[in-house]
């Protein structure tokens, strides 16, 4: 379903203008207007979903095979040196459009851009604790 007020709703579903690279009956595949890198896009469901915790089951198995394409046929032609997929879920993870989207980010030599994390250091029985608390 459609939610009227959302903008990547209008974007996927054809409403408002974009530099389209794919189209199929599910997604919309876009130039982000805003890129980390040339190239930067953005897999779009057409059907709304706020995060991955609302994508239905059937719409998760499908946009990871069409990001694996996108980011095979990005590769070739762009001739970039590396790729990012990035998926943000909550304001405090970095999504800022409630809409689900996957990132796919082109990487060039000393492209200015950084995505990472600092490692941290959890003991054997920190990591067992956190280990139990998922899957009990």
């Amino acid at each position: 379903m459609k939610k009227d007020d959302c903008i990547f709703c209008k974007i996927a579903n054809g409403e408002v203008p974009s530099k389209t690279l794919f189209e199929d009956e599910d997604f919309r595949v876009i130039l982000d207007l805003g890129p980390a890198a040339k190239g930067h896009a953005l897999i779009l469901p057409k059907e709304h979903a706020k995060d991955i915790y609302e994508l239905s089951q059937e719409t998760a198995s499908k946009v990871f095979v069409l990001a694996k394409k996108m980011a095979a046929r990005m590769v070739e032609k762009l001739h970039c040196d590396g790729f990012n997929v990035v998926q943000n879920n909550g304001e405090i993870a970095g999504q800022t459009v409630a809409h689900f989207h996957i990132h796919l980010i082109p990487r060039y030599q000393d492209d200015g851009q950084a995505i990472h994390w600092i490692p941290g250091t959890p003991s054997q029985e920190e990591l067992e604790a956190v280990r139990k608390l998922i899957v009990e």
